[in-house]
């Protein structure tokens, strides 16, 4: 029996386009600096204390860090210390925030995409790949999901050989 078959490659020729959110990673590690550290018995902000401990704590450590501010401990602390702090980060580190690593990952994420040129997907059916070995916060897919449903045609999520619909403008 002679069989001639043709392998046909259908995702190939479905016009689909793959976007890879793990392509817009932010690198750089990530660090939480905890103000609790900072509090007289865990509980205080000394502000000759920690002015001074500003002067001469060692901020060159944070460079290139991705740092993310904290207060781990039940304290009221002053809105200036935190402002302090970012102020003597800022010229070492790469992103200073107020917030949890998670929220540090959000705004990694949200300023990587606002980099990106929607234009390129206008009326193009984009499949959103769903996973893969880093780990990207529901955020930046929701982030990206609102921007491409303002020019994309279709938006999917998934494997191109296996999408789930999230999107499709009606023309």
């Amino acid at each position: 029996m002679d069989i001639n078959e043709n392998i046909v490659n259908r995702v190939a020729q479905s016009g689909l386009v793959s976007f890879d959110l793990a392509d817009f990673y932010p690198h750089g590690e990530r660090v939480t600096y905890d103000i609790k550290d900072n509090l007289f018995h865990g509980l205080i902000l000394k502000e000759k204390d920690f002015r001074e401990f500003v002067k001469y704590h060692d901020w060159e450590q944070y460079t290139d860090k991705n740092v993310a501010i904290i207060c781990s401990s039940d304290a009221i602390v002053p809105t200036w210390a935190y402002m302090l702090l970012a102020n003597r980060m800022a010229p070492y580190a790469r992103e200073v925030v107020f917030g949890s690593l998670d929220t540090l990952e959000t705004v990694l994420f949200q300023k990587a995409l606002e980099t990106l040129d929607m234009e390129s997907y206008r009326d193009k059916r984009v499949v959103v790949k769903g996973c893969g070995d880093i780990t990207v916060p529901i955020s930046a897919y929701v982030d990206l999901t609102t921007r491409l449903t303002k020019v994309a045609k279709s938006v999917m999520y998934g494997e191109p050989c296996s999408t789930v619909p999230v999107f499709k403008r009606k023309d």
